[in-house]
């Protein structure tokens, strides 16, 4: 299947547009495993063993990893989704950039080391730094396009000769000439809302990643009624995507206990969250 295609299958399935996040930091891991870079294989699978049937997706965060020499951590972990969630794609948020063949050992890294389903990558430098990617042909990518933090402003919100701005243009490309067998989404911030309902207005059906719901502040309902776009139907039947939404909760989810619960406590926040994105989506039909 294509990475589109298990998506959909995963939310469908799941009734859930909700992504885990799994960004360890092992100076907040419960008891006895607190600051112990070697528990965070442990600590992240027992995450997934908990929410493995409230989500569409995982999405590891490279840097968290890498920062602790735990890139074989990483691989046993994707092994682990795969193993225990299989049908829910793992999105390996690396958020990578470049050309030629470095772009090509990257696209290795992320779909051959760690069997990802789709990657984030940065399109600043262009066609040329997507392309290598896509030739992965049942693999996704997620590009950066209106990103959650107030920063974005200095170069994505900045207008062009035409009119638009960066990220319309971003979203222009990924929509269009960018998109090759369907590959292609879009990050976009849960705090920039209208950004969020523009975005879909120019891709209105490129899965959506974003991020900034929980922690980051940014509104569960408003983000489901500006990204998704589908048909629910009624007395509680099946829901389907038309325009997908994979929307991302990290730390409230990790943290929501330091004790020996952790896992039953991030099932709860996992359970609260899909709910309150259910509730947001139209009135069945």
């Amino acid at each position: 299947m294509t990475f589109t295609a298990t998506l959909l299958a995963a939310e469908a399935r799941h009734r859930s547009m909700l992504c885990v996040g799994l960004d360890p930091e092992p100076a907040k891991f419960p008891g006895d495993w607190k600051g112990d870079a070697a528990r965070i294989f442990d600590f992240c699978a027992a995450i997934v063993d908990a929410t493995k049937d409230l989500v569409c997706a995982y999405k590891p965060q490279v840097a968290y990893f890498a920062a602790h020499r735990a890139e074989a951590q990483l691989e046993a972990l994707c092994a682990h989704i795969r193993a225990v969630a299989p049908g829910v794609p793992v999105i390996l948020d690396a958020k990578r950039g470049d050309i030629g063949a470095t772009a090509e050992q990257y696209a290795r890294e992320a779909f051959e080391r760690y069997q990802a389903d789709a990657v984030t990558l940065s399109p600043f430098m262009g066609w040329d730094s997507v392309e290598p990617f896509l030739r992965h042909e049942s693999k996704g990518v997620f590009l950066l396009c209106r990103t959650s933090n107030p920063g974005g402003d200095d170069l994505q919100a900045q207008v062009l000769e035409g009119g638009e701005r960066v990220f319309e243009r971003i979203a222009r490309l990924a929509a269009g000439a960018w998109n090759r067998n369907g590959q292609v989404g879009l990050v976009v911030g849960a705090t920039y809302p209208a950004e969020v309902a523009r975005v879909r207005e120019l891709a209105p059906t490129l899965p959506l990643l974003i991020p900034g719901v929980g922690a980051q502040g940014g509104d569960a309902a408003a983000t489901v009624q500006a990204g998704w776009r589908g048909q629910v139907q009624a007395g509680g039947g099946a829901w389907q995507s038309t325009g997908p939404i994979v929307v991302n909760s990290s730390r409230a989810v990790l943290y929501a206990s330091a004790g020996a619960d952790f896992a039953d406590a991030a099932r709860r926040v996992a359970q609260a969250t899909r709910a309150q994105l259910q509730a947001a989506l139209p009135a069945a039909g």
